[in-house]
């Protein structure tokens, strides 16, 4: 394998406000010498730009299953190239499709498809956190071995208070050095 591949990361950005944070995150990652390829769900386009990760990431960034310039399957060639799934900001509902194995849209075939570690760092509003189906997700998650980082506790953008609020860049970006550290070595 490639010294690239030991090095590239699939991050998956979700709907959330939060996911003008996984722009800073793409940066951080690349200033240090990642590889990233960004998946970006329909929702998160509304808050933030394909162009901003594209840019930030110097790779195109996947909006869906059917916009690829030449025909090749992208969700499992992303899969296959890249050595750890970070989904920055994870919604209640990325959580739930990661849990039962829905796949209907880039992000969560890409997911489907990953066969190495998964990083998530949910982002909602703190009754969505405390749901019990989100709690049942999230325990389900966690039992496959998928790696959760936070959510923080604070404010959140709809001024409500509690826990749910992305955690800081800083703790999801050391966490995700943490676990490619082996990765690198090993691939």
């Amino acid at each position: 394998m490639s010294e690239k591949k030991g090095k590239s990361i699939l991050l998956g950005v979700t709907g959330c406000i939060a996911a003008y944070k996984a722009a800073d995150l793409c940066s951080k990652l690349t200033q240090k010498g990642y590889d990233v390829h960004v998946v970006m769900t329909a929702n998160a386009q509304k808050l933030v730009t394909p162009l901003t990760f594209q840019t930030l990431s110097r790779n195109r960034v996947m909006t869906g299953l059917w916009d690829l310039p030449e025909w090749e399957p992208g969700h499992i060639a992303l899969a296959e190239h890249c050595v750890l799934l970070a989904i920055v900001p994870c919604t209640a509902n990325m959580l739930a499709k990661l849990a039962h194995g829905i796949a209907d849209d880039a992000l969560s075939t890409c997911a489907l498809s990953h066969e190495g570690p998964v990083l998530v760092a949910p982002a909602m509003n703190p009754r969505m956190w405390k749901n019990p189906a989100t709690r049942a997700n999230v325990e389900l998650l966690k039992q496959r071995g998928v790696r959760v980082v936070g959510p923080g506790e604070g404010l959140v953008a709809c001024g409500d208070t509690g826990v749910g609020r992305l955690e800081d860049v800083p703790v999801i970006l050391d966490r995700i050095i943490e676990l490619m550290q082996p990765l690198q070595y090993n691939s």
